[in-house]
């Protein structure tokens, strides 16, 4: 059971990482279809790292992953509905969400932890931040989503390590490759765009 919820984790959240890399630079239909799909399988990905995490006590981590999904759907919507801005409720709901679980994950694991005493729970922290901010930030089209990203695909993957979940570890590793590339290509479409106008 843990060998598929691992494929299953790994592989939705690497894929979302590439639809999202491979968006960058594309014309806006075709961006728009892959970002998508991206944050389609982003979704779908969330329940396998949710058992995951809940089942080695990794509280901050997992309500990361319940925190985000406010602003996955945002993100989702926002690319469907072809909107510049999120309606200010469903905008201002992903951001208490994500503020929310992130404060409550951190309060809940100090508890059970009896303090901050693990190297896991700072990588959590580290984790959480990066993925909550940069969740939010791609959803709004910031990006400064792809940096936090960054930080979270590194976090992960050394508690993942920490966690033995090898194959998680290396898809976070693979993970990060891919949103290094897509960074890479939105900075340089921008600059292409900036030179031209």
């Amino acid at each position: 059971m843990d060998f598929a919820l691992q494929m299953w984790g790994g592989l939705f959240y690497l894929s979302n990482k590439v639809f999202f890399a491979l968006a960058e630079g594309k014309d806006p239909a075709r961006k728009r279809q892959l970002k998508i799909i991206g944050w389609s399988v982003y979704l779908l990905g969330v329940p396998a790292w949710i058992i995951i995490l809940l089942a080695k006590q990794n509280w901050i981590a997992a309500s990361l992953e319940l925190g985000g999904v406010p602003a996955m759907f945002l993100g989702l919507y926002c690319v469907w509905s072809k909107c510049r801005n999120a309606p200010v409720l469903f905008d201002r709901f992903a951001a208490f969400s994500t503020y929310f679980f992130l404060i409550f994950g951190t309060c809940y694991s100090i508890y059970d932890y009896g303090g901050l005493t693990s190297l896991s729970q700072f990588l959590e922290i580290i984790a959480a931040t990066g993925f909550l901010l940069g969740s939010y930030l791609l959803a709004k089209n910031k990006l400064t989503g792809w940096i936090f990203f960054m930080l979270m695909n590194s976090s992960m993957a050394a508690l993942m390590l920490v966690n033995a979940k090898y194959i998680l570890a290396a898809q976070q590793g693979v993970s990060l490759c891919v949103v290094i590339y897509g960074f890479v290509t939105a900075i340089t479409v921008r600059d292409r765009i900036a030179a031209t106008t």
